[in-house]
């Protein structure tokens, strides 16, 4: 792949990526009650909702600065890690493979973004 396209690739997920997960923080952070109620659901307490959506705010922003890019990507891995986890626990599979999804474009921005942390050379 050049290096253009694997560029414009790396923006166009990033800021897709980045708006979804915008939505889904700010859906957390005004405590919507179809979030209250899932995290209620998975047995998870109200400052970890709360918590999780500042998670998925930071990853937002910094998956669409391409220097810290990297950093917005495994934010937002170990967010969608744990959201699995806690989905296929508590049985509510349907849930899952939306979160793969962005568990997946999470991995793919990394790859296109050559895993590279902003403190490495």
């Amino acid at each position: 792949m050049s290096h253009r396209i694997r560029s414009v690739v790396a923006w166009a997920l990033s800021i897709l990526l980045g708006l979804a997960f915008i939505a889904t923080a700010i859906m957390k952070l005004m405590a919507v009650p179809m979030q209250v109620q899932l995290f209620a659901a998975l047995g998870y307490p109200t400052w970890f909702m709360y918590f999780t959506g500042v998670c998925e705010l930071l990853g937002a922003i910094l998956i669409v600065i391409p220097r810290y890019a990297v950093v917005g990507a495994i934010i937002i891995c170990c967010v969608m890690v744990g959201a699995i986890a806690s989905l296929v626990l508590h049985g509510l599979l349907s849930m899952v493979p939306p979160t793969i999804v962005f568990l997946a474009l999470a991995i793919a921005i990394g790859y296109l973004r050559d895993w590279k942390l902003p403190l490495r050379d």
